[in-house]
């Protein structure tokens, strides 16, 4: 098992921040809108560099998604910024019909997704938008997995001609991934080579996966394990690659097991490979408030979960 370390914890919010006040500097039709959560979306560096390149649009982030995708029409490339249930449950039909539907260059950039909004409650914690926005026709996908990479995510998704749907998270979390890495569209990351499971992670359950790994190593299992950045499109190939060897699948994410990466990887297989699958995701539940830790706990989002999920469809091979 390849051993991964990290120095630092840091919340994959401010990857999307520190990406977007780069393309300020090297990207001169970057433009950006907020709904009234410049702080929270880490928006601040930007705005204070590029004022005449900013819109605080206030809470109607149906209107930020109608202003966005007006501006592509000239030519710019907007990053609109919201929490990730103001950026897709309250703006959908604006997504739908003025975005995706004429395949306008807008990037949806979601912040505080999933259980790890925490002590915020089941309101705000959505666990239904990679499946929301994942069946769009035209919109890609991508659930970065630390700061690292989200700040790298944030860059690129400015060079690809289409909507995007890029989504991160409030807490700090392990950040392991290289400080200059070449973020690739749509290409799966292999971290760990294994002969007996595969398990493909993403977002915040990528780390876990990781120690996951490792104790299932001393119990003499070999893991492959893969980090899905990009859920849409899906790196078809390199799963298909891993699972004609393992055999078998676990897939692991922060999301509704409906709809999610769980839900995308089996429609492959069904398709090209009928495999043995477990999901670690959140099975028809809405979440609650609590800890980020409290919750990915109780709701079977944490490390053990993926180690029982491997034992599980070990024993389906």
């Amino acid at each position: 098992m390849k051993k991964y370390t990290y120095t630092e914890k840091k919340d994959t919010r401010s990857g999307f921040g520190v990406g977007l006040q780069e393309l300020g500097k090297t990207n001169p039709n970057v433009v950006a809108l907020c709904a009234d959560l410049i702080g929270s979306l880490k928006m601040d560096a930007f705005k204070a560099e590029n004022p005449e390149r900013f819109f605080q649009v206030g809470i109607a982030e149906a209107n930020m998604i109608g202003i966005a995708a007006g501006l592509t029409i000239g030519g710019k490339i907007p990053f609109t910024g919201t929490f990730a249930n103001f950026s897709t449950g309250r703006v959908y039909d604006q997504i739908r019909q003025s975005v995706a539907y004429s395949g306008k260059n807008v990037k949806i950039c979601a912040s505080h997704a999933g259980l790890t909004l925490g002590e915020d409650g089941a309101t705000h914690q959505i666990l239904e938008d990679i499946g929301l926005m994942k069946m769009l026709p035209h919109m890609c996908v991508i659930n970065p997995c630390d700061y690292n990479q989200t700040k790298a995510a944030t860059i690129a998704i400015a060079e690809y001609d289409g909507p995007v749907y890029l989504r991160f998270g409030r807490p700090s979390v392990p950040n392991f991934t290289d400080a200059n890495q070449s973020f690739e569209i749509g290409k799966a990351v292999l971290l760990n080579e294994g002969t007996d499971v595969t398990i493909i992670a993403t977002g915040h359950l990528v780390w876990k996966a990781i120690e996951a790994g490792e104790k299932l190593a001393e119990q003499g299992i070999s893991a492959e394990i893969i980090n899905i950045h990009t859920i849409k499109p899906l790196d078809n190939d390199a799963i298909l690659t891993s699972v004609s060897k393992t055999r078998c699948v676990v897939t692991a994410e922060e999301h509704q097991m409906h709809g999610g990466l769980g839900d995308s990887v089996a429609q492959l297989l069904s398709r090209h490979l009928p495999t043995p699958q477990e999901f670690v995701a959140v099975n028809d539940s809405f979440g609650e408030s609590g800890t980020p830790d409290e919750l990915m706990s109780k709701y079977g989002l944490d490390t053990i979960d993926i180690i029982n999920a491997t034992h599980k469809v070990l024993k389906r091979k």
